[in-house]
């Protein structure tokens, strides 16, 4: 039987075609397959060995703030976080601090007034060091860390809850280490992250333990605050706002609601904080 040569050329050309056609299906198919999932609220990670374990909260609205007599807290606002974004299910903590300063991304070496360090909250941190450690895990994994807002930083803590505390309006004994909270930390020192239960979001130690940083430049009340989630960046940025409480100080101090400030180049022995990320 005669075959035309042209008629061979063809079929080795198309043969060739499709054979090429399929290895690419199969390189864009493996490709996918390497690409990470969607982060979704509720989807627990860590970016790399040392960093901080990472939760992702919901989008949503809440009310921030509180209506009563206290002038920093109110007033009370409607608030929109447009997106989901990741917050540290902890506060960051000693050994988490250690790792960015061997890396050379951290050059202070906070004291730990020798109740330990490893899973305790870094204290003794001042915002601009903060801010390196910041910059540091960025680099570092190459997502976008950062410090969180006030207003998101009050909307991870409550969880969704509308009450002084995430599990109601008193704060209860041995519920968190706060100075009259009875806890065997209370009054004299920070107590290893993740020592009481979290709060409905799976996030641990927004009450007390280590007062907490946040990105918000202070200004005396909620009065111009922004109806979403950002940072505000007027008043008076010498000064930070601080979130959360902590052991040294009263439960009072340790509400949803309560704000209070501090020198953005002081640290202290009560005060840490946690990281926040975007997330895609």
């Amino acid at each position: 039987m005669h075959i035309n040569p042209r008629t061979i050329q063809i079929f080795v050309m198309m043969t060739g075609l499709l054979i090429g056609l399929v290895s690419q299906a199969v390189a864009q198919e493996q490709e996918l397959e390497l690409e990470p999932e969607s982060l979704k609220p509720g989807d627990v990670f860590s970016d790399c060995d040392n960093c901080p374990e990472m939760v992702v909260v919901p989008a949503g609205i809440f009310i921030m703030g509180f209506g009563g007599k206290t002038k920093r807290e109110g007033p009370a606002h409607r608030v929109i976080v447009p997106k989901p974004f990741a917050i540290g299910r902890f506060e960051v903590t000693f050994d988490q601090w250690e790792a960015c300063r061997i890396a050379g991304g951290c050059e202070h070496d906070p004291d730990d007034h020798e109740w330990g360090r490893g899973t305790r909250p870094v204290i003794n941190v001042s915002y601009d060091k903060v801010e390196n450690y910041v910059a540091w895990i960025s680099e570092t994994t190459g997502q976008r860390y950062y410090i969180p807002s006030e207003a998101e930083w009050e909307y991870a803590h409550r969880g969704g809850t509308t009450t002084a505390f995430p599990w109601g309006d008193e704060a209860g004994i041995n519920l968190a280490n706060c100075k009259d909270c009875k806890s065997k930390w209370s009054a004299h020192s920070t107590a290893p992250v993740g020592s009481f239960d979290p709060n409905p979001f799976g996030i641990y130690d927004t009450v007390a333990n280590a007062f907490e940083w946040v990105a918000d430049c202070w200004n005396p009340s909620h009065e111009g605050a922004p109806k979403t989630a950002v940072a505000r960046t007027d008043g008076d940025c010498k000064k930070r706002v601080m979130r959360g409480g902590s052991f040294y100080y009263y439960k009072k101090v340790a509400r949803s609601s309560y704000r209070a400030k501090n020198p953005a180049n002081v640290w202290s022995y009560w005060l840490g904080f946690r990281v926040a990320r975007v997330v895609q």
